[in-house]
């Protein structure tokens, strides 16, 4: 006997069970369209890093030491031979060899060159200094004195003589400098009534050059013991009110650049 079948499963639809639950939910939820992405940019190139000062290669110090020994023993070999000292002797007295010597100074104009910016550089500083640290300008003016003699300012002559290259522009500079110094500091005197008013730089140049240096052609080399005896004695011929009355007219730097002297 056949059992009855229930009305109600009858009743109910057929429905295939999907195989994949995933995919069902999926479809079940609402969709939600994704934000568009921006465009990608191409990142700027990279800076090249910039080296420190710190890293900057540096002379070394003894090739420091070494240049400042030759044009101090080159300037010495100057006043004492002209700028046509050998080369072996400047050698010599800075305690070098001549390959060290070519190494920084390849022939005899370079170095006459760098010996005359380095002499200017240092009177320079003794005049701006003397002005500046001096009681009054008379004080200011012999002390400058004396220490351009022991910068051996005749080792500036080479300047005055032909084929130097005196329109080179680190040598107008130097020039502009000295010069600005030097007025200064007389104009300052005379300006104080300190220093007579008939005098120029020129003669006050001219003087140092001729008392600081011994003279050419002769065996008096040993005069540095007298140098600063005499400048001393110039120095006060220098004094306000003058004593004398100077002939001619005051000497420029002009006057010495014409090679009149």
């Amino acid at each position: 006997m056949k059992r009855p079948t229930s009305t109600a499963t009858a009743a109910r639809p057929a429905v295939e069970p999907d195989a994949d639950p995933a995919r069902a939910r999926a479809q079940a939820q609402p969709q939600v369209q994704a934000p568009a992405r921006a465009p990608v940019q191409a990142s700027p190139a990279p800076t090249p890093a910039r080296l420190p000062a710190a890293d900057v290669p540096r002379p070394r110090a003894d090739a420091v030491r070494n240049r400042e020994r030759i044009l101090t023993a080159a300037r010495e070999a100057f006043v004492e031979f002209g700028s046509a000292a050998p080369f072996d002797e400047v050698a010599r007295r800075a305690g070098i060899g001549n390959a060290t010597l070519y190494r920084h100074f390849p022939d005899r104009p370079t170095l006459v060159h760098h010996v005359v910016l380095f002499t200017m550089a240092r009177v320079t500083a003794s005049a701006e200094a003397s002005l500046a640290e001096e009681p009054d300008a008379f004080a200011a003016l012999c002390r400058f004195t004396h220490e351009a003699a022991d910068e051996r300012i005749g080792a500036l002559c080479p300047m005055l003589s032909d084929g130097f290259d005196g329109e080179h522009p680190e040598l107008l500079a130097a020039g502009t400098a000295l010069e600005a110094a030097v007025v200064t500091l007389l104009a300052t005197g005379q300006d104080a009534g300190l220093v007579r008013a008939d005098i120029g730089v020129g003669d006050l140049m001219v003087a140092l050059s001729q008392l600081s240096r011994p003279l050419p052609g002769t065996a008096c080399l040993d005069t540095d013991r007298f140098a600063h005896r005499h400048l001393q004695l110039f120095l006060d011929g220098l004094r306000a009110p003058a004593r004398s009355e100077l002939p001619g007219s005051a000497a420029t730097l002009d006057d010495l650049r014409q090679k009149t002297m």
